[in-house]
């Protein structure tokens, strides 16, 4: 019988975030991608499960600097899907500031660069609202620290995703990450940014490593690739495997659709403690 961590990561899970899976921005159109949301209502569910205090997320779309990982500053935050026309679908937060705080000094003592400083926008961005519209209708006693992507190669992300899990351990929180990306947005030529053959391999690749945790690969993708096949949560993948390295884990590959000429997938990973 497997039996569960009491504290630092005790899950993550991969989930995409485009708007038009929200019903009130889709407007029927969420119906394109109803197996999708199936897989997010399950991986809501396993968060759920996991009763994390922190929820740790990942987002493309938060503040992103070539040299610098950003860490949301502050007690609270809000946001909506106002950009989407949807202004009524709103989510407010309240950060983790103490875990902010501790994984600033952890960052600083790896040299990494991250922190909360050059906030340009407060706001919750769109990477962020679709997984906690989510989050919020199963669970909502848990602090948010919310962290975007940089310019820094792929290792980098994975060495600051294991500083997220050893600061989860020493400040005995019982932490979930939530990576937020898309996989490639070229995968059909009537789709909005059209079709590029390595489209197509991404997302075959990126589903068969994520699937079977085979994490460790996940650094051996080409940066020229990665551009050709416009993907845009490859990084967020990999700072989650970073917080995920070294664990024992129960791993769900529960969707992946391409109807909309860009990639979404779903997997979930639950640690267990060996």
């Amino acid at each position: 019988m497997d039996r569960e961590l009491n504290y630092g990561i005790v899950g993550g899970v991969m989930v995409p975030h485009p708007p038009l899976i929200i019903p009130e921005v889709g407007r029927g159109g969420e119906k394109v991608i109803e197996e999708t949301t199936r897989a997010y209502e399950e991986a809501a569910d396993l968060i759920a499960e996991l009763k994390p205090d922190t929820i740790v997320l990942s987002s493309p779309h938060s503040i992103l600097y070539n040299d610098y990982f950003h860490i949301s500053p502050g007690s609270r935050a809000y946001g909506s899907m106002a950009r989407f026309g949807a202004p009524q679908v709103r989510a407010e937060v309240e950060y983790d500031s103490e875990f902010v705080e501790a994984l600033e000094k952890a960052a600083q003592k790896n040299s990494l660069h991250a922190g909360t400083k050059g906030e340009r926008d407060p706001q919750l961005d769109h990477g962020t609202m679709v997984p906690l519209y989510f989050i919020l209708k199963k669970y909502t006693d848990f602090r948010l620290v919310r962290i975007g992507l940089s310019g820094f190669d792929l290792e980098t992300h994975f060495r600051l995703g294991k500083v997220i899990a050893d600061t989860a351990f020493r400040n005995v929180r019982r932490t979930v990450f939530v990576a937020s990306g898309d996989l490639s947005h070229k995968l059909k030529e009537d789709g909005p940014y059209g079709f590029d053959p390595m489209g197509p391999v991404y997302d075959e690749r990126i589903m068969e490593v994520m699937g079977t945790a085979a994490f460790d690969e996940l650094l051996d993708f080409n940066e020229d690739f990665l551009e050709q096949a416009a993907e845009c949560g490859h990084r967020s993948f990999v700072m989650m495997a970073g917080a995920l390295d070294g664990c024992s884990l129960k791993t769900r590959c529960l969707s992946h659709q391409d109807v909309t000429g860009v990639g979404y997938g779903i997997c979930t990973y639950k640690v267990r403690e060996e």
